[in-house]
């Protein structure tokens, strides 16, 4: 009898304290609140036995994609410091005339070819020329005279002496005769080698006189980049050496060969002057600017094909394949090698990433790799 009494007190109590929570959340007439509380709970007892079940996952309903992947590896390369540089032609010259004259013809023009002996410019030079006919009649006489001298010393009608003297004007009216020829050569500016005209630094009717520059002819054939290199980098390049070479106007890089180092730094700016030789390149031309990669050290990173590496805005994306499923990862990149590119964070060694097509990929669709 206790107990039952015990018990029905426990139930009232409990029942008193639900009534109590109920009025506190609801604030409406005590009935009502009873009312609401005792529906609550006679709604939740059918609930209250029944087991929780988890959502079904959501299968994607997205195409099936055939993509080429390759596995990430971590590859050692050298760490490099760009120095900055200027493309230059390897032979080029400042074309001026060796006598002085006005200029009669100026047969070319800034951009055109030219072959090795064809004639550039023509100096008037008729002083030159009237040298040359005094010269050749001089060298006539001479001639004349010898030969008579020749027959009489044969003859003994004169002495041995008299004949010597005879040759020795004879040859030098010879020399007399050259020199002009020489001078009046000299009237002609001509190339000295096959190569294109990149200035022209007079026109017909200015005067010409040695020192003075008229034309400057490069061979757009032979190019090199020319760096200056601080001294604390100058001991990492050595002659021969084949150094990657960044033109700003080409989108693949070359390949540079060290050819001149110089043996000594400028006082100026502390620099040496380096020279590479650069491979003949379709749009590569002399004063294009350009960077060559010094190596400083040997490191190891994880390296992908750039065609991995997808742009979206301000993120850099790769698709990763994982359970034949396209798996989007964001990455920070680092230094581009070649047709590869630094993967710093995001991916790790022996994961494959899809190496074509990525942009049109979606995360979580289904890929066949190939």
């Amino acid at each position: 009898m206790n107990m039952k009494i015990n018990q029905e007190a426990s139930e009232g109590s409990s029942r008193r304290s639900l009534w109590l929570r109920a009025a506190h959340f609801f604030p409406f007439p005590a009935s009502r609140a009873v009312s609401i509380t005792c529906t609550a709970l006679v709604g939740l007892l059918p609930l209250a036995g029944c087991k929780r079940h988890d959502a079904p996952a959501i299968q994607s309903n997205l195409p099936s994609a055939t993509v080429r992947v390759q596995t990430i590896e971590s590859k050692k390369h050298f760490a490099v410091e760009e120095v900055v540089g200027t493309v230059r032609a390897k032979r080029r010259a400042s074309l001026e005339a060796k006598v002085s004259g006005r200029i009669e013809q100026m047969l070319v023009a800034p951009g055109q070819p030219v072959k090795a002996g064809q004639l550039l410019a023509q100096l008037d030079v008729r002083e030159i020329q009237a040298r040359l006919d005094q010269a050749g009649a001089q060298r006539d006489q001479a001639e004349r005279d010898l030969q008579r001298f020749v027959s009489l010393l044969r003859q003994q009608a004169v002495t041995q002496a008299e004949y010597d003297g005879v040759e020795a004007r004879h040859r030098v009216a010879k020399a007399a005769v050259t020199e002009a020829e020489t001078m009046l050569d000299h009237a002609k500016v001509a190339a000295p080698f096959d190569g294109l005209i990149t200035r022209k630094l007079a026109d017909v009717g200015d005067l010409a006189s040695p020192g003075r520059a008229l034309l400057e002819l490069e061979d757009p054939m032979a190019l090199r980049l020319e760096a200056d290199v601080s001294e604390g980098l100058i001991d990492c390049v050595q002659l021969g050496a084949k150094m990657t070479v960044r033109i700003a106007a080409l989108t693949d890089d070359l390949e540079g060969t060290v050819s001149e180092i110089s043996p000594a730094a400028d006082p100026n700016s502390r620099t040496f002057r380096v020279q590479l030789d650069l491979p003949a390149t379709p749009g590569l031309r002399a004063g294009q600017f350009g960077r060559v990669a010094v190596p400083v050290a040997e490191t190891s990173a994880l390296r992908a094909p750039a065609s991995a590496v997808v742009q979206r805005g301000q993120m850099e994306i790769v698709f990763v394949v994982t359970n034949r499923r396209a798996q989007l990862r964001l990455v920070k990149t680092g230094k581009r090698v070649g047709h590869e590119v630094e993967l710093a964070s995001g991916v790790s060694a022996g994961e494959q990433v899809v190496v074509e097509n990525a942009a049109q990929l979606f995360d979580g669709q289904p890929v066949e790799a190939k």
